[in-house]
């Protein structure tokens, strides 16, 4: 066998700035191509913005009149949320929308004697509802300090490469229930969806149209269009009229109760289920919540700013954004969306599916969601997708955006047995510490303090959170003073400050020239 030389070997150089991207964060496609790609972040996002109020108001005492509301509220606010990050916050093409971390405090909320204990389920829903919103108006503020004093600015000077790479790899990871399980609930739906989702996205990605990747850019929207019309065909036909009630729940294109239960037009507004309630003890259990989709979004945004093309987001714009998300959470609590604030992870893998890592589309995007969430029947048409079919296109998302993880260890050392030890007990306990907290139906820790039992159930059901503390632990205190080139320090250097790289004012300077009021550190 011949020998292999030196210079046949292929040698990848580590970027930091991810490469092959048709639109970057600061370039625009054209006004026709944005909007379609716009309308595709909004269908993609409808997923959890239907999933989260199907959870959470039938405990909470409302009827299918509620839902269509709060889904309608959720949007909405995801709408206005996402317009400020990305023109005032890290300016990364994110959507922000609701968090499945809020579910533990909220349902304990629920729970609450006082509230259970109302017969009537209407006014049952507006008590627990206001509840809801007073502890995200509470909470909220912890964002907003951490974010405005640049508190988290300084805490992520102790973040490096390959303390990230479990912290991004499990935003997605963590998230693999939403995958295939959902996807295997309906079999006959979710698979066609995640094989034509595949084939077109990738095996024929190269099929152009008038010079444009129709099939790589825009996959997404033909698929769901295709399954979901198929799917309305095996329920007219009376498929699944004699199946298990789950069955035709997840199936089912008429079970949503969504179009029959939106008004035409509704413009939701602060304060509509009235007054928020405030308890200390619920204010302190949806703070943990705050505290882990803060830690969720940072590594969100960390993938993000992969996926636009764009350099590290330095601290002090990564703060300034978590400010933002506080702000967030504080609309979340005037509106009552039922649930706080985050980055939608799911468009964050379409970014990379799509190739385009573009602000704007982003922005149009999110005057879809204000649009069709006011325009309640029409709102309500596209919110009655089954969850199924994003279940399967979740499968790829979530997978990219893991993927994307992964990647950061092209800038350490991988070949140190100090490394491996770190990514590798990080990312096992990552995944291991939430599947047994998971298997507990009120979380393992019971006791006499709510407030404490929301506290250690909802941090520790949590992925990325419970990477975060053993990756920054481990990667801080073991063997830490020779180690800083194995870390992958100097790779991010440069980008801990604004100034650091001319590239960070290209990609993360405020607009309208407000730098002048707010100079970056």
């Amino acid at each position: 066998m011949a020998e292999v030389k030196p210079e046949d070997m292929v040698h990848h150089l580590p970027m930091d700035q991810l490469q092959g991207f048709e639109y970057c964060i600061d370039s625009n496609p054209s006004w026709g191509e944005g909007i379609a790609l716009g309308f595709q972040h909004y269908i993609l996002s409808l997923g959890t913005a239907v999933m989260i109020p199907t959870m959470l108001v039938p405990l909470m005492g409302g009827d299918d009149h509620d839902k269509a509301k709060v889904v309608q509220t959720l949007l909405f606010v995801t709408g206005i949320k996402t317009l400020l990050q990305t023109l005032f916050g890290t300016r990364l093409p994110t959507i922000m929308g609701g968090s499945y971390a809020y579910v533990v405090p909220i349902l304990s909320i629920i729970r609450d004697p006082s509230y259970a204990q109302i017969a009537d389920g209407h006014i049952r829903f507006l008590q627990t509802m206001r509840a809801i919103q007073g502890s995200l108006i509470v909470s909220s503020s912890i964002q907003i300090i951490l974010g405005y004093s640049q508190l988290w600015a300084i805490c992520s000077r102790f973040f490096s490469p390959l303390g990230m790479v479990p912290v991004v790899a499990l935003v997605g990871l963590g998230l693999f229930e939403r995958g295939f399980p959902l996807v295997g609930k309906c079999v006959e739906i979710g698979l066609p969806m995640l094989i034509l989702f595949v084939a077109l996205s990738q095996y024929l990605k190269h099929v152009h149209l008038r010079h444009v990747p129709v099939l790589e850019r825009f996959s997404l929207l033909m698929c769901i269009a295709l399954v979901w019309v198929y799917a309305h065909i095996l329920t007219a036909s009376g498929a699944y009229k004699h199946t298990a009630l789950v069955t035709q729940i997840n199936c089912r294109t008429d079970r949503a109760n969504l179009i029959s239960s939106s008004q035409w037009i509704s413009i939701p507004y602060p304060l509509q289920w009235g007054a928020p309630t405030f308890s200390a003890d619920h204010a302190f259990g949806m703070m943990a919540a705050v505290v882990v989709s803060l830690i969720e979004t940072t590594g969100a945004f960390k993938a993000a700013a992969r996926l636009a093309s764009a350099t590290p987001p330095p601290a002090y714009v990564l703060s300034r954004g978590i400010g933002w998300q506080g702000i967030g959470t504080l609309l979340d609590g005037l509106f009552g969306t039922g649930t706080g604030s985050t980055v939608s992870v799911e468009n964050v893998g379409l970014l990379g599916s799509t190739r385009v890592g573009s602000r704007r589309v982003i922005q149009i995007s999110a005057g879809f969601m204000i649009f069709f969430s006011m325009l309640g029947k029409f709102g309500a048409l596209f919110a009655s997708i089954p969850f199924t079919i994003f279940a399967a296109v979740y499968c790829v998302m979530f997978g990219i955006v893991a993927a994307v993880g992964l990647s950061f260890m092209q800038f350490t050392n991988m070949n140190s047995m100090r490394n491996m030890f770190i990514i590798g007990v990080s990312l096992f306990l990552g995944l291991s510490i939430p599947e047994y907290f998971s298997r507990y139906q009120q979380g393992p820790a019971h006791t006499k303090a709510g407030w404490f039992n929301d506290y250690i159930n909802t941090i520790f059901s949590s992925p990325p959170t419970v990477a975060l503390f053993v990756a920054v632990l481990l990667d801080n205190t073991l063997d830490v003073r020779d180690a800083a080139r194995d870390r992958g320090m100097p790779w991010w250097a440069r980008f801990r400050t604004f100034r650091g790289d001319s590239r960070n004012e290209e990609f993360y300077t405020l607009p309208f020239n407000l730098n002048r009021f707010f100079p970056p550190s």
